[in-house]
């Protein structure tokens, strides 16, 4: 605090308002239209994003990454891809020479392997799209990088076009979906949802929340 002024307030505020106009724009109330992003991120956590959102802590700029490059002269338009009735609509960073191009924020400078999520997002991106090679771009707070190119895979897409009836469903019924414990719960915004009990008897750790605690 520096006077009548609370600059953490600030800063916070003026990154969830970047963030706000650079994140992909998903319609709520369109189910028939399931975002990418949806579904290869936790499907309770897009769930609630839908039904009963809650604003999301921004902790820097590295986050804004995606939505950034996707604003530049390489940016891709979103497309989508025909599921009978649904439509996935997925939305890549960048397209060079036939080549989709993710980018994505590091918190280390060695990485050893791509994150599981974002496999998923771009493999779905090259059935969307019609190509096939992709190329995931970790870049680390120093601007130093890390690839890891792909080709490719039929069967890793057919679990994703099965998240989307999956969520449609779910959001047709008004049902959550189930828990799916990860190493983002941590972070997320509706963590208190999943895993606050109605009576504040004891405070776990994560750790032991997701089942991995010492056992008697």
């Amino acid at each position: 605090m520096m006077g009548d002024r609370d600059f953490r307030s600030i800063i916070q505020n003026t990154l969830s308002s970047i963030g706000k106009e650079l994140e992909i724009d998903i319609d709520s109330k369109n189910i028939e239209t399931i975002h990418l992003k949806e579904v290869v991120q936790c499907l309770r956590r897009s769930y609630y994003d839908r039904i009963d959102p809650k604003d999301l802590e921004r902790r820097g700029f590295n986050e804004l990454l995606s939505g950034l490059l996707r604003k530049l002269q390489y940016g891709s338009d979103p497309k989508d891809f025909e599921i009978e009735n649904l439509k996935l609509r997925g939305h890549a960073d960048m397209i060079v020479d036939d080549t989709i191009l993710l980018f994505r924020p590091a918190s280390s400078e060695e990485i050893e392997s791509p994150l599981a999520n974002d496999v998923l997002y771009l493999n779905a991106c090259m059935w969307i799209y019609g190509k096939e090679d992709g190329i995931i771009v970790y870049i680390s707070g120093d601007r130093k990088e890390n690839t890891f190119s792909l080709t490719r895979n039929k069967k890793m897409f057919e679990d994703i076009i099965r998240r989307v009836r999956v969520l449609n469903n779910l959001l047709k019924e008004q049902k959550a979906p189930i828990l799916e414990p990860s190493t983002d719960c941590e972070y997320c915004q509706y963590f208190e949802r999943c895993y606050t009990t109605k009576k504040n008897t004891k405070q776990l750790s994560l750790a032991e929340m997701l089942g991995m605690g010492k056992k008697d």
